[in-house]
């Protein structure tokens, strides 16, 4: 039987946890020495791409000195923190990666804390350490207070820990000295990590990760704990409430490299992909026929933020997409909580309305991203926080805010942080820029980065990580500017635009189509303004001096999606659809409009 070692990655985002397991890869001759591979292998699908970010976590395998070790490379955003928390459960160690200038952040906190839970043993790697005006050993220390603080164990303060850089494909025990290679590391993770655990008994495994095949429909995967599996065995699924159901194993597979290979038997302590099991949800276990014993379950924290998901009904629906019912968008959604185990869904009164829970703006965002690329129509309501009522006092969720940004512009950072009910907890210098971290609550932080980014001239980097559920901190002072709606259905004329220019901001160009009640600009003022951008100008055969000077207009703003739905108010949706994100009222005739706000 071969030696295993399962260990995952953790860290911050953007600390460069895929671009080590790219090294790691490599150093374990997964590839031929001509073979193209990219940068950031296991960040395969479009949006990760794009962005920059991991949002699935990925299980890959290698070999080193005849010993197999899985590799779990998980998210570093605590939106997608119901990822970490349920692939921990399969690893017996973790890595913790730690920027060499930053140190230990918000998220490295998250992480960490649902390693040392889950009595995990961590190695850190104190990685970047080319940058410039970087402080290993004192970020060393501050790893290690970070742990005493969360509670660790003594065997789990008596960490082992590495320096080096993974872009630079070295790692070693002394910073100042590079090695050639990540081959200190790898020998760290067989010496420190231990062999899987493995307990008399019948067979157990817990689901803990979903894959899906058009060919084979849902596939589990997980680790099995203790026992054998092998194909064509009959189990029992033990369910979320003590139910048990019985079910078959058709395939078993191992993973291999990037992929999986198929093996007629799996032993204790690996992981391994079910295929051929039906009904099964994340959190069950797969246990003995005869003597089925259950797994805990894993707890997931709770959703902090709502979004009301509706169908397009503007009057541009179905122009572009191919999924615009209601029905499509429902089983969308239902088919997303199979293996999104962080997101909720509730049905309204309406069959056309739901709402969505998730973790965050970009939780739910990634989704709705992923809808419009499926080819689906949607409409999105103001992003809202969930209150929660506490022995009869209204709760709100609390984050950590962490602003990383120039000295010369904190106080205007602070002043906005303050205006929306943030308490300052520390302010950290770091070379010319100061790292302010605050309190604040979870509705303070929608829109507050595009305004942030504005007032620091792009150069703010902010995290934020849920805290706790606190009483109702009162009102917070929404968007102040009101918006320009369009009148008329029709084809926005320059000439128009430019007579409305000083107005305000416009969200459209020239010649792009609008219709009635739809949201095209920013008033200067604070009041919602009803505009003509279709009008031409009169044509006459009398020529008159002057009047025919060239349109002059200014960029439109265009949002990105997150930017959006920060900044929609109560009375506004997100339309989208695969080519356009527009913004509109809720009521599009203006005079329901006024009806509606009289009642309210």
């Amino acid at each position: 039987m071969q030696e295993l070692r399962n260990i995952a990655i953790i860290a911050h985002v953007d600390h460069g946890k895929t671009t080590l397991v790219d090294k790691i890869l490599h150093h374990c001759s997964l590839f031929r020495d001509n073979q193209e591979t990219g940068e950031l292998i296991l960040d395969n699908n479009d949006l990760e791409r794009e962005r920059g970010i991991t949002i699935l976590s990925k299980n890959v395998s290698v070999q080193y000195k005849g010993i197999k070790i899985n590799i779990i490379d998980t998210p570093g955003h605590a939106d997608f923190g119901g990822e970490v928390e349920r692939v921990l459960n399969m690893a017996d160690g973790v890595l913790l990666l730690v920027d060499a200038f930053e140190g230990p952040m918000p998220q490295t906190r998250f992480v960490l804390q649902k390693a040392i839970d889950l009595k995990l043993k961590p190695l850190v790697v104190i990685n970047k350490v080319d940058k410039e005006n970087c402080t290993p050993e004192e970020v060393h220390e501050a790893v290690f207070d970070l742990m005493f603080e969360l509670g660790a164990e003594e065997w789990q303060l008596d960490f082992p820990t590495v320096y080096g850089s993974a872009k630079n494909n070295w790692m070693g025990s002394d910073w100042s000295n590079p090695t050639n290679s990540i081959s200190p590391l790898i020998d760290m993770v067989l010496e420190h990590v231990p062999s899987p655990k493995i307990s008399e008994g019948s067979t157990q495994l817990l689901i803990t990760s979903l894959d899906y095949s058009s060919f084979t429909g849902r596939i589990a995967i997980g680790r099995l704990q203790r026992g054998i599996l092998s194909s064509n065995m009959s189990v029992s699924l033990c369910k979320r409430h003590g139910k048990i159901e019985k079910s078959k194993v058709k395939e078993l597979h191992v993973f291999d490299g990037l992929g999986r290979k198929k093996v007629d038997e799996v032993v204790a302590g690996d992981l391994c992909a079910i295929f051929g099991l039906e009904n099964f949800e994340i959190g069950d276990t797969v246990a003995d026929i005869d003597y089925p014993e259950a797994l805990p379950t894993i707890n997931i924290d709770e959703p902090t933020m709502s979004m009301l998901f509706t169908i397009n009904d503007s009057p541009f629906f179905g122009k572009d997409g191919k999924y615009v019912t209601s029905r499509h968008i429902k089983d969308r959604l239902e088919k997303e909580l199979e293996k999104n185990l962080a997101m909720r869904l509730e049905f309204t009164d309406s069959a056309e309305k739901f709402i969505v829970f998730g973790r965050g703006v970009l939780h739910l965002s990634i989704l709705i991203e992923t809808m419009r690329r499926e080819g689906y129509e949607i409409q999105i309501g103001q992003p809202q926080v969930i209150i929660k009522e506490i022995n009869g006092v209204k709760n709100e969720p609390l984050e950590e805010l962490t602003i990383d940004l120039p000295e010369s512009v904190s106080g205007k950072a602070i002043e906005m942080v303050t205006l929306r009910k943030g308490e300052m907890t520390s302010m950290t210098p770091k070379g010319s820029r100061m790292v302010c971290e605050f309190l604040i609550p979870s509705r303070g932080i929608i829109g507050l980065r595009n305004q942030l980014l504005t007032a620091t001239a792009g150069e703010a980097i902010m995290n934020h990580r849920f805290k706790e559920f606190q009483p109702y901190k009162g009102d917070i002072p929404c968007r102040i500017n009101g918006s320009m709606i369009s009148m008329e259905n029709g084809t926005a004329i320059p000439y128009s635009l430019d007579k409305l220019q000083e107005r305000g901001k416009f969200f459209i160009g020239p010649n792009e189509k609008v219709y009635t009640g739809q949201v095209i600009g920013e008033n200067s003022r604070g009041d919602d303004m009803v505009i003509n951008v279709t009008k031409t100008k009169k044509l006459s055969n009398v020529r008159a001096a002057g009047s025919d000077d060239k349109v002059k207009l200014a960029p439109p703003i265009k949002f990105s999606l997150e930017e959006a739905l920060e900044y929609i108010q109560i009375d506004e949706y997100v339309e989208v659809t695969p080519s356009f994100i527009r913004l509109r009222k809720v009521y599009l005739d203006e005079n329901e409009r006024k009806r509606v706000s009289n009642k309210v």
